[in-house]
């Protein structure tokens, strides 16, 4: 056994336990000396992204996985944690591009594929590095062993396999379809890859020309040069007559034919009721396109200017076609209204840029196609049924319902991108000998392995990143392969992340591994909220409220961040840390450390624990620490780890060190250290997956074993003394109750009274504890504990728990009688509350009868207590 230090320093041990734990080998589950028929557990790492450091937000995550990692290992579960990080191709390249604009001027256009793409690996693997180190840094025990990365040779593979297999099961196809197109990145966008941003703008009202019957009200009136419909609600009167027929019209120079349309989804209230419909450049006017069979004309190019063919408008910026609109129109009179109003800006996730909807031959995932492959069901219906059926289950369960909506009106996928880094398409075009520029007529060729033959080019295009992080549970479990891992790990256990990507990675998940593998790929999905700054504003650079986990780490201890990210936070629910809550966590650390060395420097005990032998002190302890058991399993197993943290957290400090410590300081007993290191031994396996650091030091310094695979503690039915837990409460209360008389009089602690405690018929029990009421910081000379006795005059008086207490002391008779007219008033409110809830008929019809029981017994007691401070009063008169 080596003696603790004064205290805890977390920078001279952090970095050896580290070591300690990977030289073990027991992050890898193989290693683990399990039985057969050990339980698996399974976490997959949500891969960072490869474009910058980690940031606090993701030290959350690496908190939560590593305490349910942690818990489980103990348990005796065969657990896995499998670390990866996510090429994450539209972030990543636009970092390099910038980068690359910023210190040479350059594009990638200007460096060509290769050498761009190889700038952009060389790139990722610097940040990859980076990633690795923070995450070992904080503890984290994943099994570095398997380390994934969404576009190394293993997933490549796997993704093209799954490309090809969907392909050939008809849930992939090529077609032109309305896309969300960012023209800074120049490429496709999928739906919950957008944001919205509230803006004012301007709803302009006007007609397409004097002669046009109609006037329609929009915000983009460059558009109206591909109008080919007006779309009106059938219940709208005003327009009745004009539905089905097509009325021509010269808009700004451009000759339109529109068709009146009906269409329920019209507001009647927005603008004049009547809408110009655009069908390649909004989605819902494709949908009304395809219903009425409309034609398509494409008005904005994929740079976000006017295509060739509208006159004077072609070549011009959506900005600049806009402005010569307006301009047109009021000339000739025809805008009757201009208002501001407030619209919803959809931009680019990653630069902020508007997003133009426009036709695009793209790749998509047919969401909504029946398959063969889950027994006619499209992957939408089999991944509603899975939450629906709650056979994945949401936490908190809210989260379930937004899931479900979005699957509900989910369309198909697109996951073609138009950027270079990421996974190529695995799909090779021979273009048409009759018609060359028609991409639509090439011969198409859909393979894992690039033709040998000559003429084929191989698509340009990239997926979507979600496509291969959607594989993400079961790619990195060696599919196609039927690895052993993939047998024993998948389904994996919880999926814990962010509740802002539900619809970008947990839908997508589920989709792509019900087709691969016919099943689930996880059971729970823990999702976590947003860490912001202590003033609830999300963190950034730029603001400069953000705290590196590192620098924390590095500061306070990474037990002590993991701490601060724990307690306190509930799922879904954002969380606020600052650094003098990571500095409050670590005073929990040295008082762990401190309850320890004191411990630790008690005899080791060389026998068992002997329940029946101990003192009624050592039974409560013991007794608390059953239940401190329990409660922190059932909490931990309900994904509430911040009330496990804190039921440990207040044994440790309130139950252990204020009163437990200090108590068995003035009793006699022969099994004192066989309870100190019982209790040792338990809190510290309870807090090591909270903080492994400081638990795993304290441990080796009279262990020659790890913490990190010690056995879980088992609550002992045999230690619970629920006779004596009350009997100990009751000993707090009064020696908490004297402390408070003495504070509120201002009685010095170096002046000894004498006690004098009516105790009824408590008096035989709290006879034992005499000793203590005389000792723990009371400035009792001797306690006189009686069944009953006559009020004496000229001491202090107070009342807890129907025991009456007087210390023999002057009293200040007019401080006296406010502070019991006080004590009156608060005994009298809890009265009537209780009152209140005991007149009610409903809580009298539904609550069991023990419950009622009780409130009826705590009446009686508020009763007694009235009395009781009444009749002190009156003495005092």
């Amino acid at each position: 056994m080596s003696e603790l230090s004064k205290s805890f320093v977390p920078k001279e041990h952090e970095s050896s336990i580290i070591k300690l734990w990977e030289e073990s080998g027991f992050f890898n589950p193989d290693n683990l000396n399990l039985p057969k028929d050990a339980q698996n557990y399974t976490i997959i790492l949500p891969p960072p992204n490869v474009t910058d450091r980690l940031h606090l937000g993701h030290a959350s995550m690496i908190a939560i996985e590593d305490l349910l990692i942690r818990y489980h290992r103990m348990k005796g579960f065969r657990t896995l944690w499998l670390p990866g990080t996510d090429h994450a191709a539209i972030a990543t390249q636009t970092v390099v591009e910038k980068r690359l604009y910023k210190e040479n001027g350059k594009t990638r256009h200007d460096l060509g594929r290769e050498v761009f793409l190889q700038e952009v690996r060389a790139f990722a693997l610097d940040t990859q590095k980076t990633i690795i180190s923070q995450i070992k840094g904080m503890g984290a025990s994943l099994d570095w062993s398997r380390l994934a990365f969404t576009l190394d040779e293993k997933r490549q593979t796997a993704v093209k396999k799954m490309f090809v297999d969907m392909y050939e099961a008809g849930a992939l196809y090529r077609g032109e379809r309305i896309v969300n197109w960012c023209p800074r990145c120049q490429s496709t966008l999928a739906d919950d890859e957008v944001e919205y941003e509230s803006k004012e703008t301007i709803l302009y009202t006007f007609k397409y020309d004097k002669n046009f019957p109609i006037e329609i009200s929009t915000t983009r009136p460059e558009t109206k040069l591909g109008d080919t419909a007006v779309a009106v609600n059938p219940k709208d009167e005003r327009y009745a007559k004009f539905i089905g027929q097509t009325i021509e019209a010269d808009f700004c120079g451009q000759k339109l034919k529109l068709k009146i349309i009906a269409d329920h989804e019209v507001d009647m209230e927005f603008g004049t009721g009547a809408l110009g419909v655009t069908p390649a450049h909004s989605m819902i006017d494709w949908r009304m396109a395809e219903e009425n069979n409309l034609e398509i004309i494409k008005v904005i190019d994929e740079q976000g200017k006017i295509r060739q063919g509208f006159g004077n408008y072609s070549g011009k910026n959506i900005e600049e076609a806009r402005a010569l609109i307006i301009e047109s129109l009021r000339a000739n009179n025809l805008i009757s209204k201009e208002e501001k109003i407030e619209h919803n800006l959809s931009k680019c996730y990653r630069c902020g840029t508007p997003i133009e909807p426009l036709p695009s031959l793209q790749w998509f995932v047919a969401v909504d196609k029946p398959l063969e492959k889950l027994k006619g069901k499209s992957l939408k219906q089999a991944a509603l049924e899975l939450a629906t059926k709650r056979e994945v289950s949401f936490v908190p369960e809210r989260f379930a319902k937004r899931y479900q909506d979005w699957m509900t009106n989910l369309r198909d996928w697109c996951i073609s991108r138009q950027i270079w880094f990421g996974h190529q398409i695995p799909v090779y075009y021979r273009p048409s000998a009759i018609a060359p520029d028609d991409k639509s007529r090439d011969e198409i060729l859909v393979s894992e392995e690039k033709p040998l033959d000559e003429g084929w080019i191989q698509d340009e295009d990239t997926l979507d990143t979600w496509f291969s992080s959607g594989m993400w549970t079961f790619s990195t479990l060696a599919w196609p392969e039927q690895s052993e891992d993939l047998e024993r790990f998948h389904p994996t256990s919880v999926l814990e992340t962010g509740y802002e990507i539900i619809t970008l990675w947990v839908s997508r998940m589920i989709m792509m591994s019900l087709f691969a593998l016919g099943e689930k790929p996880f059971s729970t999905v823990y999702l976590h909220g947003m860490v912001l700054d202590k003033d609830g504003k999300k963190m950034s650079k730029s603001k400069g409220n953000g705290l590196d986990p590192i620098e924390v780490s590095e500061k306070y201890g990474s037990d002590a961040v993991r701490l601060s990210l724990l307690i306190g936070n509930t799922p879904g629910i954002d969380v606020r840390v600052s650094e003098e809550k990571i500095a409050g966590f670590r005073n929990f650390s040295n008082k762990l450390w401190n309850v320890s060395r004191y411990i630790l420097s008690q005899p080791k005990p060389d026998k068992e624990l002997n329940f029946e032998q101990l003192t009624k002190v050592e039974k409560w302890i013991i007794s608390k620490l059953q239940k401190t058991i329990l409660a922190f399993d059932t909490y931990v197993k309900a994904y509430n780890f911040s009330a496990a943290g804190e039921v440990l957290r207040d044994f440790i400090i309130d139950d252990l060190a204020d009163w437990y410590l200090e108590a068995s300081k003035f009793e006699n007993s022969n099994e004192k250290s066989n309870v100190l290191y019982y209790i040792l031994e338990n809190i510290l396996k309870l807090a090591h997956p909270l903080m492994p650091f400081v638990t795993e030091a304290i441990w080796q310094s009279y262990h020659d074993d790890l913490l990190m695979v010690a056995q879980w503690p088992k609550v002992n039915d045999k230690f619970i003394d629920n006779s004596s837990e009350k009997d100990f409460e009751k000993i707090k209360e009064i020696i908490v109750s004297i402390r408070n008389i003495r504070s509120e009089h201002k009685v010095p602690p170096s002046q000894s009274v004498k006690a004098f405690i009516y105790a009824g018929k408590e008096t035989s029990s709290l006879e034992e504890y005499r000793i203590l009421i005389e000792s723990l910081r009371t400035g009792v000379s001797e306690a006189l504990i009686k069944e009953s006795g006559e009020a004496i005059k000229g001491a202090l008086y107070d009342i807890t728990m129907g025991i009456e207490i007087y210390l023999e002391v002057e009293v200040d008779i007019k401080k006296e009688k406010e502070r019991l007219n006080k004590e009156l008033e608060k005994v009298e409110s809890l009265l009537s509350s209780l009152n209140d809830r005991l007149d009610n008929k409903e809580f009298i019809s539904k609550a069991p009868k023990k419950i009622i029981d009780q409130e009826n017994n705590k009446r009686q007691e508020y009763l007694e207590a009235i009395e009781k401070i009444k009749k002190r009063l009156s003495e005092l008169l």
